[in-house]
C-alpha cells in the first residue's frame, strides 16, 4: 500500500501504550499551538482510548494546552440518548473533558435520538457541523469528494480505536458504510458490536485529517493489525490513512 507516511509504534503494555500516547498527545497540541488556531481532535471510545484520556487528564503536561482554543470532535458514536454511560462522550467527559477548560462551543458530541430521530438525521446534523467548523477555519479546510462537496475542519489528530475484526469508528468488515464517499458522517445500522445503531465519519472525512492516531492494544487484535499494515483493504483499519501521518500505536501483544 503507498501514499503517505506510516509509522508503527510498539509499547510494551496497555498502561504504557495509554500513558505514552497521551504525552503524545498533548506535545502535539501543544506544539501545533505554537503555529496555528484552533485545533481541532477527534476522539475515539473503546478501553484504550478511554484510558489514554485520563491519562491526559493526569499529566502535568494538561495545562500547557490552551484548551479554550481546541475543538474536540468523535469519530463515532453510538446512537443512545445524552447522558447514557455506554456513549463515547459520556466516558470521555467522565475520564478527561468535565476536568479541562474548553469552552462548550468546543465539544461537539453526535446527537443521540434525544436529539435526533435517526443516527442518518444524526449523521447529516454532524456533517452540517463539520462543514460550518471547515469554513471557519479556512484556508485549510478540505473538501472530501468535490468543492461542492461537504466539508470537515483540518484535522490535527484523529484517534482511532481498533476492534478485533479490524473495524475502525463504526466502520465494520463488509458493510456498505465502507464505500460512502459522498458524505462525511454516516448513520450505521446493524453494528456486529452493540448497540446497532451508531453514527461515524466516513473514510472521506478521515483522510482529511493531518495526522491518524490507531492505537490498539491486546492480542485478540494482533491477526487485524496484521491483515492492516499488509494492506489488507478487507480490514477497514488498512483504509484509513491520513493526508499527512499515519500513526499505528500498539502494545506488544497486539504488535504479536
Amino acid at each position: 500500500m503507498t501514499g503517505p507516511a506510516r509509522v508503527v509504534v510498539v509499547h510494551p503494555d496497555a498502561t504504557t501504550l495509554a500513558q505514552a500516547t497521551a504525552a503524545r498527545l498533548l506535545l502535539h497540541l501543544i506544539d501545533a499551538q505554537s503555529t496555528h488556531r484552533p485545533l481541532h481532535v477527534a476522539l475515539t471510545g473503546g478501553t484504550v482510548g478511554i484510558r489514554t484520556l485520563a491519562e491526559v487528564a493526569a499529566s502535568p503536561l494538561r495545562d500547557a494546552v490552551d484548551w479554550t482554543g481546541v475543538h474536540l470532535w468523535w469519530g463515532d458514536e453510538r446512537f443512545l440518548p445524552t447522558g447514557d454511560p455506554e456513549r463515547n462522550e459520556t466516558q470521555a467527559r467522565e475520564a478527561l473533558l468535565d476536568a479541562l477548560a474548553v469552552p462548550g462551543e468546543n465539544v461537539h458530541p453526535m446527537p443521540g435520538p434525544d436529539r435526533s430521530a435517526s443516527p442518518e438525521e444524526s449523521a447529516e446534523a454532524y456533517a452540517a457541523e463539520l462543514a460550518r467548523a471547515a469554513t471557519s477555519a479556512s484556508p485549510d479546510a478540505i473538501a472530501p469528494s468535490d468543492d461542492a462537496g461537504p466539508q470537515v475542519p483540518p484535522f490535527d489528530v484523529v484517534l482511532l480505536g481498533m476492534g478485533p475484526d479490524g473495524h475502525v469508528a463504526s466502520l465494520f468488515p463488509g458493510h456498505p458504510e465502507l464505500d460512502v464517499v459522498d458524505r462525511t458522517v454516516v448513520g450505521v445500522h446493524g453494528s456486529p458490536k452493540p448497540p446497532p445503531e451508531r453514527v461515524s465519519l466516513t473514510y472521506a472525512a478521515l483522510e482529511a485529517a493531518d495526522e491518524i492516531w490507531v492505537v490498539a492494544a491486546g492480542a485478540e487484535k494482533a491477526d487485524a493489525v496484521g491483515r492492516a499494515l499488509a494492506g489488507d483493504d478487507a480490514t477497514p483499519a488498512a483504509r484509513a490513512v491520513a493526508r499527512g501521518r499515519t500513526l499505528w500505536l500498539l502494545d506488544a501483544a497486539a504488535a504479536g
